[in-house]
């Protein structure tokens, strides 16, 4: 199983940017789709985005999409979560996730399709 590693998160103000990182172990990386969740307090996780095999298709959250960017490099077993414009409601506690595919260009959003996740790092975003 990969273990996964987020590093990033902290304080910005409204229309700010971050940055998070998951670093993943194991030399297999490459066969695994990627995906971040975000679970603010109170509430449910939700998937943000999701990231193929092969960095060919992605999917994004319609909360996010048009600030948010997820990619991946293979070569140095790690995903990124690129986040622009950030608004008070993208306060939350981000979580990477990771699970195996057997096709390059499929990805999966659902918390349930996932069975390896990092322990988090907080985002807070401060109007």
């Amino acid at each position: 199983q990969v273990q996964l590693v987020e590093s990033g998160g902290g304080s910005v103000q409204a229309g700010g940017s971050l940055r998070l990182s998951c670093a993943a172990s194991g030399r297999t990386f490459s066969t695994y789709v990627m995906g971040w969740f975000r679970q603010a307090p109170g509430k449910e996780r939700e998937p943000v985005a999701a990231i193929s095999r092969s960095g060919s298709t992605t999917y994004h959250a319609d909360s996010v999409k048009g600030r948010f960017t997820i990619s991946r490099d293979n070569a140095k077993n790690t995903a990124y979560l690129q986040m622009n414009s950030l608004k008070p409601e993208d306060t939350a506690v981000y979580y990477c996730a990771a699970r195996f595919s057997s096709y390059s260009d499929t990805w999966y959003y659902k918390v349930a399709d996932f069975g390896s996740w990092g322990q988090g790092t907080q985002v807070t975003v401060s109007s």
